[in-house]
C-alpha cells in the first residue's frame, strides 16, 4: 500500500496507511453528517469549519461506505474514486498508488506529434478491448486517444455527458487498475492518452449536491442543462480542479479535452486550472490541454491552453460535402468561399463575425500557430446528433471526402479522426443512454423534438423513427465493426489514412515546431489555396476544390515537391489545372 498525501480542503477520500482512512464532505446545507460503513458501523462525522464534515476510521482498500444526511438521505461520496454499482450504490475506498506501472519514466509527446483518434469506451467493449487494438492504432499513425467522458453515469450505456461522480471511472467498463493498465500499456506503444472532461454541468440523476451543497451552483446563471456551476466558490473550485489533476497525475493522462467551457461563466476558473496543471506536473513531462469553445476565445490559447476543437473549420467542411444548410449550417453556408479562405489562412471562420442571428462571437486567430487548431471531419457531436447518426462516408461524394481527408490529415492543424472513420465505417453513431421511467421518456421525447425543426423531420410520425436513446439496439448499432475486412471500400479507406499519415509523420511533422499562417486566396467557388510558413522555413501548399468543375491554377515555385494528390493522372497533375473535388499538398524548399 502507497500512502496518497493528503491536503487540507481536499474533497474525497484519503488513504492514510492499509487500514484507516480519512473521509470529507463538503455539505453546508447539511445539519448533520454521517459515515455509513456497509456492513459495519454508522459513525458521525465531525463538522468544521465552512461547510466540512471529516472523520478517521479503520476503513482500508475495497471498504464500501455512504454518507447518511441529516439522517434521512444516503448518498455516495461526490468524490467517490469507484462505486461498488451504479451511481446510488456506495462508493469504494481505493488505494491511488497500488498500481505499479511499467513505463513510469514515460513524459508524453510534444504536441505537434499529435494524431487524434477518438473513441467510446463502451462501444469498443471496454478497457481491455481497446487495448487489443492499440497496437494496429500506432501502426496507422495514430499518436493519442482520446476517450469519451468516464465519470460515473447512471446504468451502463451513455456518452458520458451525463456523469454525476467525477472522480469515479464508469465500472462498467473496467476498474481503475484496468484503466491504468490501457494508459500504461498504451503508453508502452508510444501512445498518449486523454480524456474528455466535462466541468461545465452534472448528469440529472445520481447529483445529490443539491440536497446537501447548493452552493455548488448558481440560479443567475443558466446552461444548457440547468443552473451554472458555481466557480467563484473556493470549495467548489478545488473539486473541479482537483478532478483534472487526479487524471493527470495518478492515471497518468497525457492530456484533457474539456466539454464546452463556453457554458463555464467564470473564465478565471480555466486560467486557474491551467496555471495549477502547468505547475504540478513534473519537470519535463508534455500535458496538453484542449478546449471545446463556441465562443472561439483565441486568448485561452495563449494562457496555457494547447489548442481548442476547430469546429469552424468542421461545420464548414461539412457543410461543402454535404450541402446541409439547416441548423447552424446555415452559418457556415452563405458567403462559403470567403469562410474557405478565413478557414485555412487564420484558423477560426467567427473571429467577431456575425452569425445567422445577428450575433457576434470569436476572436481575432491569424496569429497563433496552426497546431492550436485540432480539425476534424468527424467527432461523437457531429455524427451522434444527427437523427440517425449518419456517417460522412455515406453523405458525401467519395472523391470530395478524399479531398477533405487530405486537408485533414496534410495540413498543419492537429487532426482528429473518430473511431471507424479509418476503417470506413458505415455503422452509425447514435445518441444513447440508460435512463429508466419519467427521465427515460423525457430524454427519448427531448431528443426527438430537438429535429421537429428540420424540414424532414416536420411531422411526428417521421420523428418517431429516431432511435429510442434507450434502447439497447440503439447502443448496439453504434459499434464499429473491426472484424467486416469485406465492407465496401474498407481496404481503400484504410490505405489512404496510412499513407496520408505515413506522409505526415515523415514530410510535416519534423518541420512543425514555429509554424504560421500565410494566408490563403480563392480559387473560385468552393475552392482556395493555402500556405502555411513550417518552422525550418520552407512552406506548405495545399490547392483544394471542392466544387463541381475543374479549375485553372498556378504553378508552385521551382523545385516544390508533391506530397499527395487526391485523384488525378500524372499527365492531368502537370497540366496546371485542379480538377473537381481534389486537393493537391505541396513542399516548397525554403531557398526558393
Amino acid at each position: 500500500m502507497h500512502k496518497w498525501p493528503a491536503r487540507n480542503g481536499q474533497h474525497g477520500p484519503v488513504l492514510l496507511d492499509a487500514s484507516r482512512t480519512r473521509f470529507r464532505l463538503w455539505a453546508p446545507d447539511a445539519q448533520s453528517v454521517s459515515l455509513v460503513i456497509s456492513g459495519g458501523e454508522t459513525l458521525p462525522m465531525l463538522e468544521d469549519e465552512d461547510g466540512w464534515y471529516s472523520i478517521e476510521a479503520n476503513a482500508g482498500a475495497g471498504t464500501q461506505y455512504s454518507f447518511l444526511i441529516d439522517d434521512e438521505l444516503q448518498v455516495p461520496d461526490p468524490a467517490s474514486r469507484a462505486q461498488s454499482a451504479d451511481v446510488h450504490d456506495p462508493s469504494v475506498v481505493v488505494d491511488p498508488g497500488a498500481y505499479q506501472w511499467h513505463n513510469s519514466d514515460w513524459l508524453g509527446r510534444p504536441w505537434h506529434e499529435t494524431v487524434l483518434y477518438e473513441l467510446h469506451v463502451g462501444a469498443y467493449g471496454g478497457y481491455a478491448q481497446i487495448e487489443q487494438r492499440l497496437q494496429a492504432l500506432a501502426e496507422l499513425g495514430v499518436t493519442a486517444i482520446e476517450l469519451m467522458p468516464l465519470a460515473e453515469f447512471p446504468g451502463d450505456r451513455n456518452w458520458g455527458y451525463d456523469g454525476v461522480l467525477l472522480y469515479a471511472p464508469e465500472a462498467s467498463y473496467g476498474t481503475p487498475e484496468q484503466l491504468k493498465h490501457l494508459i500504461d500499456t498504451a503508453h508502452g506503444l508510444g501512445l498518449m492518452v486523454f480524456i474528455d472532461v466535462v466541468y461545465n454541468h452534472f448528469g440529472p440523476d445520481g447529483n445529490y449536491l443539491h440536497r446537501y451543497a447548493k452552493h455548488f451552483f448558481r440560479h443567475d446563471q443558466q446552461t444548457p442543462w440547468g443552473d451554472a456551476i458555481d466557480f467563484r466558490r473556493r470549495e467548489v473550485r478545488d473539486f473541479f480542479i482537483d478532478n483534472a489533476l487526479m487524471w493527470l497525475m495518478e492515471y497518468r493522462f497525457d492530456g484533457l479535452r474539456m466539454d464546452a467551457v463556453h457554458a463555464i461563466p467564470d473564465r478565471t476558473f480555466l486560467t486557474e486550472l491551467a496555471e495549477r496543471v502547468r505547475a504540478e506536473s513534473e519537470p519535463g513531462r508534455h500535458v496538453h490541454l484542449v478546449l471545446e469553445n463556441e465562443d472561439n476565445r483565441s486568448s485561452l490559447l495563449t494562457q496555457g491552453f494547447t489548442a481548442q476543437w476547430n469546429d469552424d473549420g468542421h461545420n464548414f467542411l461539412h457543410a461543402l460535402l454535404t450541402d446541409e444548410s439547416q441548423g447552424y449550417y446555415a452559418d457556415y453556408h452563405q458567403d462559403s468561399t470567403d469562410k474557405l479562405v478565413r478557414f485555412l489562412g487564420e484558423g477560426f471562420i467567427y473571429q467577431g463575425h456575425q452569425n445567422r442571428r445577428g450575433e457576434s462571437r470569436g476572436e481575432p486567430s491569424g496569429h497563433l500557430s496552426p497546431t492550436a487548431f485540432v480539425l476534424f471531419l468527424q467527432n461523437h457531436d457531429q455524427t451522434g446528433n444527427r437523427a440517425f447518426g449518419d456517417r460522412l462516408i455515406d453523405l458525401a461524394d467519395p472523391d470530395a471526402l478524399k479531398a477533405a481527408t487530405t486537408v485533414l490529415l496534410l495540413s498543419p492543424m492537429i487532426p482528429l479522426l473518430f473511431m471507424g472513420e479509418e476503417w470506413g465505417a458505415r455503422e452509425p453513431f447514435l445518441f444513447f443512454t440508460s435512463h429508466h421511467g419519467e427521465l427515460a421518456d423525457a430524454v427519448r421525447e427531448g431528443r426527438r423534438g430537438e429535429f421537429a425543426e428540420f424540414s424532414e423531420f416536420a411531422d411526428e410520425q417521421t420523428r418517431e423513427r429516431i432511435p429510442d436513446p434507450n434502447a439497447v439496439e440503439t447502443f448496439e448499432a453504434s459499434k464499429p465493426d473491426f472484424s467486416k475486412k469485406e465492407q465496401p471500400d474498407h481496404a481503400e479507406w484504410l490505405a489512404l489514412y496510412r499513407q496520408l499519415l505515413r506522409i505526415r509523420h515523415s514530410e510535416i511533422v519534423p518541420r512543425l515546431e514555429g509554424s504560421q499562417f500565410l494566408g490563403a486566396q480563392a480559387l473560385g467557388s468552393a475552392a482556395a489555396l493555402a500556405r502555411w510558413r513550417l518552422g525550418d522555413g520552407t512552406t506548405l501548399r495545399l490547392e483544394l476544390n471542392l466544387s463541381d468543375v475543374d479549375l485553372a491554377v498556378s504553378a508552385p515555385v521551382a523545385g516544390a515537391r508533391l506530397l499527395h494528390a487526391s485523384r488525378g493522372t500524372e499527365t492531368e497533375l502537370s497540366a496546371g489545372t485542379l480538377q473537381a473535388r481534389s486537393a493537391k499538398m505541396y513542399l516548397e524548399t525554403a531557398d526558393e
